[in-house]
């Protein structure tokens, strides 16, 4: 009996030996993680390994996904945390040219801020996320991009001359999707940039601080108007969203009150400002 089983223990060694020779026969070789891949369609196979792995979290919240309309009617939340961490800012400008809000002189809402950037600037994502439009509007965005991010926002990105990202295709924060440019209803080169929460589009000015090149913190929570939230343990009731008004040459805090229906002391409370405050053209004032 002892003979038989060194037999069958010097068998089962043979075969594990062999195996091993097999597996050393088929292992590739080390590749290094600093050389870049040397392949006309490395952009092509990055993107399909992106695809396959990606998942977008803001799937679940959205209750579609089409390839052609911007805004669309939905259920907002009572509350929404957008997180604003791993991003990018857009472009590297810092001059608004115009900002979020109602229009008197054209009756109708800006949806977005502008930046002003030259024809060719690249335009970054800002967060990582999938591409859900590409298209033209001759008389509205020009070329515009349309970007679903993981924290549930998407972006828009309009009057480009040049589109660098295709429908359907995944980005990282940082990746350029587009050119600067003057496409569209535009009166010159600018960046018209949009913040978009399940249809509704919100001020990016709460998220973005492109003055500075930063967010404004690690998080924004939305809060619709009128629904109740607790806050250090007390209930509250979420007050109308932020208004702001681009202050114009020879406006002053009266004159800016006035034709809102506001108090001067309220706008000074929302800006931090007092008596003795000097506003000038261009200022970013909120009056709601």
């Amino acid at each position: 009996m002892k003979v038989i089983y060194k037999y069958l223990l010097f068998a089962f060694l043979l075969v594990v030996a062999a195996n091993r020779v097999g597996a050393q026969d088929v292992m590739p070789e080390p590749v290094s993680l600093h050389r870049p891949m040397e392949m006309p369609d490395t952009m092509a196979l990055r993107n399909m390994l992106l695809n396959e792995a990606h998942i977008i979290p803001s799937d679940d919240m959205y209750p579609t996904w089409t390839n052609s309309v911007v805004h669309y009617n939905s259920n907002m939340p009572d509350s929404f945390r957008i997180n604003l961490r791993n991003y990018v800012m857009p472009t590297s400008s810092t001059k608004i040219t115009d900002i979020f809000g109602y229009r008197p002189r054209r009756r109708r809402v800006h949806q977005g801020l502008d930046i002003k950037v030259y024809t060719g600037d690249t335009i970054y994502a800002a967060f990582d996320g999938k591409v859900r439009i590409t298209s033209y509007q001759r008389r509205g965005y020009g070329h515009y991009i349309v970007i679903r991010h993981n924290n549930g926002i998407e972006t828009l990105y309009a009057h480009l001359s040049k589109k660098l990202v295709k429908v359907n295709q995944n980005v990282k924060a940082g990746d350029p999707i587009g050119l600067g440019g003057n496409t569209g209803r535009s009166s010159g080169a600018h960046l018209h940039f949009e913040t978009i929460l399940m249809g509704k589009s919100l001020d990016p000015a709460l998220m973005f601080d492109f003055k500075n090149q930063r967010v404004t913190g690690d998080s924004y929570i939305y809060r619709k108007p009128g629904s109740k939230y607790i806050e250090n343990g007390k209930v509250k009731i979420a007050g109308p969203e932020p208004k702001y008004h681009k202050v114009k040459s020879g406006e002053t805090i009266a004159k800016i009150a006035k034709k809102y229906g506001v108090s001067q002391r309220r706008i000074m409370e929302l800006n931090g400002l007092n008596a003795k405050s000097i506003i000038r053209p261009g200022q970013r004032l909120r009056y709601q």
